[in-house]
């Protein structure tokens, strides 16, 4: 239970604009969560502490009779039935059922000159407990949870006596119950409220805002309020990424979209396209799309060198003009990439421009010529530990001359050097980055298992099971 209600409340409502990524909680879940937190609200009821009770109470026929009870503590407590449920359009429901409550305690008795004491016990059985849960965003904009509407029902109450007279505590032992089951009763509701409130320290952690670079963050902030059905709950998050510390919004938005119906894991994932391009939309804007590529970036074994010995085999005036110089490639966007997805398929297109070079021998640059470049990637996406990550295979690129300053040459004599380039050097880069993944949300020490990922149609889907340790 501890563990979903967290999920449950997610995270504070913002904008009501589409959804870049969308969390389905599912009954799987819920099961998995009652299973934690049943253990940690039976610890918070064992805390129950009944104060020395001391009174008089007149009995017919008799007379006054005093008592005391004292070093009241809990014997046995069990909660043998409970269920999460899903209130459609509301929330959650905390239900228990058929709980008992053993104590045992110390009694004294006076009547008129008459004194007793010993020992007794009390046994409620049958106990029940209906609460609902309510959520709602705190003053930093993070959730936190509270029990509304808690109903406690004993059930049946039966208090047992040991040593003196039983004549004597007889007098009083329908007092005494009724006196030790409502100092009970009062203390059941606030201890669920206080269970549902010592989650709050949890949700604090949850990744509103996660780094996921130097140059980069995530957001995932609730923009609608979640989607309560009788089987699972739909949250919608922003789901986007900023430069850090300097927040502006993509020239483009999110589209609407929904995850079909699924049940066999506690948890769905729903990834729009809106999300890897609002990525390539920041790290073009942090000039993080661009690379210099030199010759010590080509493995050793690579037929092809940066020099200008082998560029000058197709391009005559460079050899002439720059012989036996190194050279050095600027290659970068020119605009932000655009990714795709499609079923089994992400694809990211690419604009950009390569700038070559010829490092003369006091390390100045002598620009030789800029292409354009378009160039269509293949993205295989897998999960990793709490990231989404990533790796890139070059399809095709195409070039056409842009600027040159070694006179008029055939570009596409060049494809196969450039597609090379990119394998061997510029790929491989970019793919240590995208290894290191970006942060899906989570809370806690929150694990992932038995995770599957699918690319379908505008979003790519994560079912998986989880796992809280700690």
């Amino acid at each position: 239970m501890s563990a979903w209600l967290t999920l449950l409340a997610l995270l504070p409502l913002t904008l009501a604009i589409n959804p870049g990524v969308k969390v389905v909680l599912t009954e799987k879940g819920l099961e998995y969560g009652r299973q934690i937190g049943m253990a940690s609200l039976q610890k918070k009821l064992n805390t129950i502490t009944v104060p020395d009770l001391s009174g008089s109470q007149r009995v017919s026929r008799i007379g006054r009779v005093k008592y005391s009870l004292t070093g009241l503590r809990i014997v046995s407590l069990g909660l043998p039935q409970s269920g999460l449920g899903l209130v459609p359009g509301t929330g959650v429901s905390l239900s228990i059922g058929n709980a008992f409550l053993n104590l045992h305690g110390n009694w004294r008795v006076r009547y008129k000159f008459i004194k007793d004491s010993g020992s007794f016990d009390l046994g409620i059985n049958g106990l029940t407990i209906t609460t609902s849960i309510a959520i709602k965003s705190d003053e930093t904009g993070r959730p936190a949870v509270s029990s509304v509407n808690c109903v406690t029902d004993l059930g049946s109450a039966k208090v047992k006596f040991h040593g003196g007279a039983s004549w004597l505590y007889n007098l009083f032992r329908s007092y005494i119950n009724k006196a030790l089951s409502k100092a009970i009763q009062k203390q059941i509701c606030p201890l669920v409220a206080d269970a549902i409130t010592d989650l709050n320290p949890q949700l604090k952690t949850l990744n509103v805002l996660a780094k996921v670079d130097k140059d980069a963050e995530i957001e995932y902030s609730m923009v609608e309020s979640p989607a309560i059905s009788k089987s699972c709950i739909d949250f919608g998050l922003k789901g986007e990424f900023y430069n850090i510390g300097a927040h502006q919004e993509p020239p483009f938005s999110a589209t609407p979209f929904s995850l079909p119906p699924q049940i066999n894991n506690m948890l769905y994932i729903g990834i729009s396209s809106f999300t890897p391009n609002s990525a390539g939309f920041v790290y073009n804007k942090a000039g993080a799309l661009s690379l210099y590529v030199t010759d010590d970036m080509i493995p050793p074994i690579s037929p092809i060198r940066l020099n200008t010995r082998t560029f000058g085999v197709f391009i005559p005036q460079i050899a002439k003009r720059f012989p036996g110089l190194m050279m050095k490639l600027l290659v970068k966007t020119t605009k932000q990439p655009i990714i795709t997805f499609e079923p089994n398929n992400v694809t990211l297109q690419a604009t950009g421009t390569v700038t070559a070079y010829a490092i003369q021998p006091n390390t100045t640059l002598s620009p030789l010529f800029v292409l354009n470049m378009e160039a269509s990637v293949s993205a295989r996406m897998y999960v990793t530990g709490m990231k989404l990550a990533g790796t890139l295979t070059l399809n095709k690129i195409q070039m056409t001359l842009g600027t040159s300053n070694v006179g008029d040459f055939q570009v596409k004599t060049l494809d196969n050097i450039f597609s090379i380039v990119l394998k061997l050097a510029v790929i491989p880069i970019v793919n240590a980055r995208l290894e290191s993944g970006y942060p899906l949300p989570s809370l806690g020490k929150m694990n992932l298992v038995n995770t599957q990922l699918q690319v379908l149609k505008d979003y790519m889907l994560i079912g998986t099971d989880v796992l809280f340790t700690g």
